[in-house]
Formats: structure tokens, C-alpha cells, sequence
């Protein structure tokens, strides 16, 4: 008895210790996956949304964060600095994002568009946007990069529909960027989709194809008529402020020489006046210094000239008094 007593004491010590051990064992592998499940990092370019039994707790920023383990807290990682596209009509090759392009069917619907006019164009165009709450963005709307997608969509056929052909494709393709815009970052705040609309780019912006050579005519001719217009213009800032430069030129010129001869006509009035007052007083003395004066400047224009009096009756030979060259 004492035998079978003792082998018995030692099985169950055996069994005893491996229990233990198990047990042991199992809490070792229990604190593992808490260590495993309780950190966790969120990269520098994104936010982490904290969920307790999937109900939202927090958003946290970048680092290394602790949660409750097991499960019981759950994080998803946004991210909130990257900026992201999407892209219509058109794809980029090996692209990740599942959202940013269609097929190819699907890219030739989303292209083809009518306008204000009734005209059909084809218009390609990208969406940059970056997600500024994750919470919303997560939670608010089911599938919002498919939701903006719709939307995009729904809009940039508004803003086309609203003007004519040759708008869209030459001169009103920036007017069409702002407003698709501001459109399409209205409904994103309706909708409360913790979205950001950065830019909306027109890529190419086509007729269709049958009509694709006339409309090159159209563009060249329209081209070559800004050219022409240019080219007269230039012309004319060239030719006018000159013609304009002359005008002044001889204007100011006239202007100098009625001055002068304004002046020159005052002058002689106020010597004549001077004059006549001089006369007033002494009329026969003036009237003889003006007569010798006269004289004086006249007669040795005259040449050789005799001179006789009235009541001679016949001409006395001269003698020769004329002087004598040397």
C-alpha cells in the first residue's frame, strides 16, 4: 500500500507540475499578444481613429500610441497629408488606388459630354483631394471616394451643360475649373464627407472625332485672326503715339510763332505810339528828321544821279569828280 501510495503521490505531482506549466504557458502567451495588440504606430502622413467595440473613441496624430489589447480597441489608419486624385476619362497606368479611374468603357462614357449649345465634346479632367476628418471620411458616408467620384461627375456635366462648345474647349476652361470647384467642395460639406477639394484640372478637352478637322480650321482661323488683330495693334501704338508726337510738335511750334509775332506787333505799337507822342509835341522838327532820315538811307542806293533845280535852263559841263580808282 505504501508503494502504490507513493506512485500515486508522484503522478499526480507530474501531472501537478505540467498543469502549472500549461498554465504558465498560457499566460506567457496571453501577456505576448497583449504586448502585440496594445501598440501600434500611425506613419507621419496620416491620422489614427480609435474604435472601442467599433463605437469612435479618438483621433490621434502621428507616433507610437497604446490601446486596449484583445481586440477591444480597433485603429484605422487615414491618410490626412496625401494628397490623392481621381482621374475621369483618362488613367494613370499601375495605379493603386482602386478609386482613381474606371475601365475603359467607363472612361469613354465619362468623357463624352453635351454642351450649352447642344454640341457633344469630349472633356478629361482630374480631382486632387486630401480627407480633413477621418471621422467623417470613415463614418459619415458609405464609400465617399466612390460618393466624390458621383459627384465630380454630376457636376463638371452641370458646368459644361451651362456653356457652349467653343467655351469649353479654348477661352472658358479656367472659368470651368473654379466654379467645378467650388461646386463640387459645396456638396462634399453637404455631405459631410471629411473631404478637401484641392484642384479640379481640365486635362484634354475635345470635339468628337468627326468633326475633329473642322474644328482644327476653326482654331487655326480663329488663331491666325488674334494674330492679325495683334499685329494691327502693334501697328498702331507705333504709328499713333508718333503721328500724336509730331502733332504736339508742330502745335507747340505755331503756338511759339504767334507768340513771337504777337510780341514783335506790340513792340512796333509801342514804338509807334512812342513816336507819335514825340511828333505831337514837335511836328515840323520830327517831320524834318524823318525826311533827312529817309533821305539818308535812299540816296546811296540811287547810283550816280544829278539832281537840278526846276528853274535851271541848260546843264554846265561837270568835271569829273567821281574818285579815282588806284
Amino acid at each position: 500500500m505504501s508503494q502504490i501510495k507513493k506512485v500515486f503521490e508522484a503522478n499526480f505531482n507530474d501531472q501537478k507540475s505540467q498543469f502549472r506549466a500549461i498554465i504558465m504557458g498560457l499566460i506567457a502567451v496571453l501577456v505576448v499578444i497583449a504586448l502585440l495588440t496594445a501598440f501600434y504606430t500611425v506613419q507621419a502622413e496620416s491620422q489614427g481613429v480609435v474604435l472601442r467595440f467599433g463605437k469612435y473613441i479618438k483621433t490621434v496624430e502621428p507616433g507610437l500610441k497604446f490601446k486596449l489589447p484583445f481586440g477591444i480597441e480597433t485603429v484605422q489608419i487615414v491618410p490626412v497629408r496625401r494628397q490623392l486624385k481621381q482621374e475621369f476619362g483618362v488613367s494613370t497606368r499601375d495605379a493603386t488606388n482602386p478609386y482613381q479611374y474606371t475601365s475603359s468603357s467607363e472612361q469613354n462614357r465619362e468623357k463624352s459630354m453635351v454642351t450649352g449649345d447642344l454640341n457633344a465634346a469630349s472633356v478629361e479632367w482630374i480631382v486632387q483631394f486630401r480627407v480633413n476628418n477621418p471621422r467623417q471620411f470613415l463614418f459619415q458616408v458609405k464609400e465617399p471616394e466612390s460618393t466624390l467620384r458621383a459627384v465630380s461627375e454630376s457636376v463638371m456635366r452641370e458646368v459644361v451643360g451651362d456653356r457652349t462648345v467653343d467655351e469649353v474647349i479654348t477661352v472658358g476652361r479656367q472659368e470651368i475649373e473654379v466654379v467645378a470647384l467650388q461646386r463640387m467642395q459645396k456638396l462634399v460639406d453637404n455631405y459631410k464627407m471629411g473631404l478637401s477639394i484641392d484642384q479640379v484640372q481640365l486635362k484634354d478637352v475635345n470635339p468628337p472625332p468627326p468633326v475633329q478637322p473642322s474644328f482644327n480650321e476653326v482654331n487655326q482661323a480663329q488663331q491666325e485672326r488674334e494674330q492679325l488683330i495683334n499685329q494691327a495693334n502693334g501697328e498702331y501704338n507705333k504709328v499713333v503715339p508718333r503721328a500724336r508726337g509730331e502733332a504736339d510738335q508742330k502745335i507747340r511750334s505755331a503756338e511759339g510763332y504767334a507768340l513771337k509775332r504777337v510780341n514783335e506787333a506790340e513792340g512796333d505799337a509801342t514804338k509807334f505810339t512812342a513816336l507819335f507822342t514825340e511828333f505831337l509835341k514837335a511836328p515840323e522838327v520830327t517831320k524834318r528828321r524823318l525826311h533827312l532820315e529817309t533821305m539818308r538811307s535812299i540816296i546811296p542806293k540811287m547810283g550816280k544821279k544829278i539832281i537840278l533845280d526846276s528853274d535851271a535852263k541848260q546843264i554846265l559841263p561837270l568835271l569829273q569828280i567821281a574818285p579815282v580808282n588806284k
